[in-house]
């Protein structure tokens, strides 16, 4: 089975050609230029250089949140268009577990952490056995103090593997906490295309594919416009009861 994986959830950009679990190719940047421009071109040097074209694909997959409202909006989008017009299945794919799935051959618990502004992080917790990655937590928008406070009370002494834009944020607080974490290394801290493609085939083997019609975004909280929108109507409405 190939599947081709979009990964453009943060600052870098990342697109992987898989069969089953082997990486056949990967592209990924991480240079700051917009995935607007970078995505769609590298979907089709990566093909090219293998000889393949999309028609070859048997499944279309993206990196679907948390993440850049502006990124998860481009990465779907271009994933809804090419599995609309190629009639492929698509995977819908949590970009933590993808993050986790890349770091799947260190066995312990793996602790995805971006950098969601506003004091918080997305995050969820998995653990792995070296080969295979299993999640401990949903996907969610959490701060660092209730992750910390999760953990104590779980009085979970195992390390956390961060990885990330947020493991250095997190890695900090932990130490303060006295939590046992490392991080990895700069060059697995980031999103890739893979670990996409790799939670893919597991909803290729369960049968939970979807169509491209049914591919939407998981921003799991509000853009910052509808942030300020929904405080501007609750202190329109303050007033209103004030004055009443």
């Amino acid at each position: 089975m190939k599947i081709l994986a979009l990964e453009s959830s943060a600052v870098a950009c990342s697109v992987a050609l898989t069969e089953d679990d082997f990486l056949i190719a990967e592209a990924y940047q991480n240079n700051g230029l917009t995935h607007s421009v970078t995505l769609m071109p590298m979907c089709e040097d990566l093909l090219k250089n293998c000889g393949l074209t999309l028609q070859d694909m048997d499944v279309i997959a993206v990196a679907a949140g948390p993440g850049s409202f502006t990124g998860l909006r481009i990465g779907v989008s271009a994933a809804k268009g090419l599995g609309w017009a190629l009639d492929k299945p698509c995977a819908k794919v949590s970009t933590l577990e993808a993050m986790a799935w890349n770091l799947s051959a260190l066995k312990g618990d793996i602790c995805p952490v971006m950098d969601a502004r506003r004091s918080q992080v997305y995050n969820a917790r998995f653990t792995s056995d070296g080969e295979t990655v299993t999640r401990l937590t949903p996907d969610r928008a959490t701060s660092l103090e209730d992750l910390g406070k999760e953990l104590k009370k779980e009085k979970n002494e195992k390390e956390q593997i961060l990885v990330g834009d947020g493991a250095q944020l997190c890695y900090n607080y932990f130490q303060q906490l006295g939590l046992p974490a490392r991080m990895v290394s700069p060059n697995l801290r980031f999103q890739r295309g893979w670990g996409v493609a790799r939670a893919a085939l597991d909803q290729a083997r369960t049968g939970t594919l979807i169509s491209a019609a049914e591919l939407l975004p998981e921003y799991h909280r509000l853009s910052q416009a509808e942030r300020e929108r929904l405080e501007r109507q609750q202190a329109q409405q303050m007033k209103t009861t004030e004055g009443e």
